[in-house]
Formats: structure tokens, sequence, C-alpha cells
């Protein structure tokens, strides 16, 4: 694969790292969904980890892994072009794929999945696979307009404060389910399949139209072939940053000052704000793996981005073993700072199993089902020998 495929992966790899730090807490406990604080952990480090976690991850990793899911999105269409094959049952077949992935791993490992939503959502973005540009572009802000509008008049002409439970309500739920995550693998099930009604309301109303936006927005990415000379634009690349920086991160301190996801108006300004630090963490990113001393952080993410799918599931999977009755039982007992430690050193062996997998596979496990339902016939799994020429598909980035 050429540079450009390991800045997209790389990419990808590193919105793995961000989301499961986002994650790690809602597998965790359920207190965060309850949108109140374990009063379990309580101090002033537990507070700096839990602001930390909500300014620089809440809400922003999840954008660039939708942005990359609209590029591949037109490397499929290339490499079903090149296979002679017609792109909507391809993708058709991808979508179906995902979806039942999605709730598989909804059931069995973690309530809060996207897989669901980036399937039906693709089904959108499917629709519009042929319009001009511009036409994408001006659909994307107005989608994403209109979201941070509809949450301003919420905020401002909208008390929820009937609607939703009091916080000595919130802390007593919480603590009951985070207990129930210590129960039998049929009692986790039953809790997973309880929060069923809140996923599905976030995605209609937040997570699947800024998905769509951001879906867009690669699409007309990867057109162009953003990452075929991002990392020579070095000029932009610091404007980016210049920019991003500043807004991104006094919009995500707004965010968690006001106290996260539990505050209207911090969650507003979050999400006109994130976009301009994801773009900040990109600039950087890629300003990193295009800078000779630190050309290693692109060889370090881009296995772990090109196996994405895999590895998604698989930090469930260590949630579901690290934190209910299945496996260690740690549901509650796991302070802040110890859940982004957790994370970061479960990343990091992704990264060294994922480098090593790849010596010897084409796809990971995930990847290798899915790309036999999109073609509709069985893949070769062992990588190309050294020197060898690998898959038309696999050398463009298309899985």
């Amino acid at each position: 694969m050429d540079g450009r495929v390991h800045d997209v992966d790389a990419l990808r790899g590193f919105a793995l790292l961000g989301i499961f730090v986002v994650n790690i807490a809602f597998m965790a406990s359920a207190y965060p969904a309850h949108l109140v604080e374990d009063p379990s952990f309580s101090s002033s480090v537990d507070d700096v980890a839990r602001f930390l976690v909500a300014a620089l991850f809440s809400m922003k990793f999840y954008l660039l892994f939708s942005f990359l899911f609209g590029y591949s999105f037109v490397l499929q269409m290339e490499a079903a072009e090149r296979a002679g094959a017609a792109f909507a049952p391809r993708m058709l077949r991808r979508v179906a794929g995902l979806f039942v992935l999605g709730v598989g791993h909804i059931v069995l490992l973690y309530g809060g999945d996207v897989l669901t939503t980036y399937a039906v959502v693709c089904l959108v973005l499917l629709a519009m696979h042929r319009v001009r540009d511009k036409t994408a572009l001006v659909a994307a802000g107005v989608i994403y307009a209109v979201v941070t509008a509809s949450m301003t008049v919420s905020a401002v002409f909208l008390d929820l404060s009937d609607l939703l439970p009091t916080h000595d309500q919130a802390l007593s739920s919480a603590a009951m389910q985070t207990r129930s995550m210590l129960g039998s693998p049929v009692e986790i099930i039953g809790q997973h399949l309880g929060g069923l009604e809140l996923v599905v309301v976030q995605a209609a109303s937040l997570q699947g139209p800024t998905a769509l936006a951001m879906f867009l927005s690669g699409m007309v990415a990867a057109r162009r072939r953003l990452f075929s000379h991002l990392g020579a634009r070095v000029t932009l690349l610091r404007r980016t940053q210049m920019i991003g920086f500043p807004v991104g991160l006094l919009g995500g301190a707004v965010y968690a000052g006001l106290g996260g996801a539990g505050n209207t108006w911090g969650s507003t300004v979050s999400v006109a704000t994130a976009p301009f630090l994801t773009a900040a963490f990109v600039a950087t990113v890629v300003r990193l793996m295009h800078a000779p001393r630190t050309a290693w952080v692109r060889t370090a993410l881009a296995p772990v981005g090109r196996i994405a799918l895999t590895n998604y599931l698989a930090q469930s999977a260590v949630g579901v073993l690290l934190f209910t009755g299945v496996g260690l039982g740690l549901a509650g007992s796991v302070s802040p700072p110890a859940l982004f430690a957790v994370a970061c050193l479960v990343f990091v062996v992704q990264v060294a199993v994922s480098a090593l997998w790849l010596r010897s596979h084409r796809y990971g496990p995930a990847e290798y089902l899915l790309r036999w339902l999109t073609t509709w016939q069985r893949p070769g799994s062992r990588a190309p020998r050294p020197g060898g020429r690998p898959a038309v598909a696999e050398a463009h980035g298309a899985d």
C-alpha cells in the first residue's frame, strides 16, 4: 500500500483510541449513561480526569471516524468499478453486514454501538453518492447547522427538568444498574437491550445526522484525494491548528465545565466547536506522520486502523471481560484516571497485535467476513509474500 492509504489507516487507528477513551467509562459503570458522576470517585484527580476526557475526547473522535467512513465509501466505489461489479448491490450487502454485526455488538458486548447507526445512515449516503461535490458539502453544512440550531432552541426554550429524573433518582438508578453489570450473561444482555430506546433516540437526533454530514464531507475529500497531498501542505495544516485548537479547546472546556452531556448548553457548544478540535487533531497527526523524526506514528497506527472493525469490536469485548460478571467484575471499582490508563494500555496491545496479525493475514476477522459478504465470494485470507502484489481492492484501502 502507498503512503496515502497509510495516512487514512493511521487516522482511523487514532480515532479508535479516542473513541475507546470515551466508551470505556460507559463500559465500566452505569453512572455516565445516567449523566451523573459516581460519588465513589470524587477526588480532585478524578475530577481532572473527567474534565480532560470530556474536553479533549467526547464528541470529537466520532466525527473523525465518520469522516473516514465517508472517505472509504469512495474507495469502495472505485474497488467495485475495478472489479467490474455493480456498486449498489455490493454496498447494500456491506450495509446489511454492518447492521447485523452492530446488532450482535449491542446484544452481546456494548449497548452504545455505532455500527447500526452507520448502516442506516449509509443508505442515505448511497442514495446521494452521485451528487456533485458542492451539493454534498452544502448538504453537510446545512445538516450540521440544523442540528446545532435545534440544540440551541432546546437550550433556550425547553425545560427538560420535568422530563428527566432528579439527581438523586439518577444516582440511585446508576448504582442499581452498575451492580447489575456483575450479574449473569442473561442479565447483562437484558441491560444492553434495556438501554436501546435511549440509543435510538440519540442516534436519530444527534449521532445519525452528524454522521451523515461527516460521511458527505469525507466522500468529497476522497474524490479530491485529500490525503494524497495533505502531508505536503504544511501551511494549511498549520492554519488548521492555529484556528482549530483555540476554538475547539475553548468549546471543549465549556462543555466539560458545564457538566458534559448532562447540560444542554454545554452539549450545544460542543457540537458547534468539536469539528474545529477534530480538524486540529488531524492536522497534528498528519504533520507528525510526515516529519522524519516522528514518521513512526504512521507505522504504529496504520495496522490498527487497517483492521478497525475488528479492533472496535475487540475493545468492547475487553470491556465485557474487565468490568462485567462474565469476567473480572470490576464495574464501579475503577477510577476515571485508571480507566484512561487502561484504555491506553489496551490500545498499545492492539497496536502490537494488529501489526503481528497483518504479517500473515490480509484482513482482520471481522473485515474478512464483511468483505466476503460485500463481494459475495470468499476472499484470500493470507497476506501476500514480501515483494508480492497485493489484491487490487486492498492496495487502495477499500477494506
